[in-house]
């Protein structure tokens, strides 16, 4: 009787449930009872704190989690805001669920995806009086001494984007200057949004209302650099 040999070796599965998780944040004191209402079905479970979303959101674009559970008030906030806009506009995320959930209540939703890309942000105030110009990019004014892009401007106001953050009807110096002139001003804050771009730090979108500027001077400045 002919012997048959069979030759084995060990083969190595990788099981795809090893690689999920859910990505829960919220406050330091209610991470305990949000954590008993997560779902630990869903894979490992990464919590952060709600004062440092960008952690939250460097672990969310790494490892790409079934679900991501947001606390009620974090959710309803600038920053739980930008975080949710930053996550439904990623295309690597378009699998990923966000919940928002509290931790006193049975209280869940999950937020709905859009059916085409969200706006960007416009001025709900001032600057619709006058016409306005997109800038050239990498046009920059100074804010409140600080470095701030110019996104769009008119002689009567404009949308910066800044790294410093800005308050709604907060007061500020500006300065648009080029080798021509320098020109100054105060500045209203009329709106703001928090912001989380991918590959880039954590940014302030504003719209700003001009306090008596030289509007000829804004004008002229504008001409120069417009896009």
């Amino acid at each position: 009787m002919a012997r048959r040999i069979v030759y084995w070796s060990p083969v190595t599965r990788t099981d795809t449930m090893t690689q999920t998780c859910t990505v829960l944040v919220g406050a330091a004191d209610r991470l305990p009872r949000l954590k008993a209402r997560v779902n630990q079905s869903d894979g490992e479970l990464l919590d952060f704190l709600d004062v440092d979303p960008l952690r939250a959101l460097e672990a969310i674009v790494k490892r790409r989690p079934r679900v991501i559970a947001l606390e009620r008030l974090f959710a309803a906030s600038p920053r739980g805001a930008a975080l949710i806009n930053r996550v439904k506009g990623d295309r690597n995320l378009v699998d990923t669920e966000i919940r928002v959930l509290a931790h006193d209540s049975e209280y869940m939703r999950v937020v709905p995806r859009p059916s085409s890309a969200a706006a960007q942000a416009v001025d709900q105030r001032g600057t619709r009086r006058a016409p306005r110009f997109k800038m050239a990019p990498k046009v920059m004014a100074l804010v409140d001494g600080k470095h701030a892009t110019l996104v769009d401007l008119s002689t009567i106001g404009a949308q910066i984007v800044s790294p410093a953050a800005l308050k709604p009807n907060q007061m500020i110096p500006m300065t648009l200057s080029d080798e021509v002139g320098v020109v100054k001003f105060s500045a209203e804050v009329a709106w703001t949004s928090f912001e989380i771009p991918p590959n880039s730090g954590a940014r302030y979108r504003a719209g700003v209302e001009f306090v008596e500027a030289d509007a000829m001077a804004v004008e002229a400045y504008c001409t120069r650099h417009r896009a």
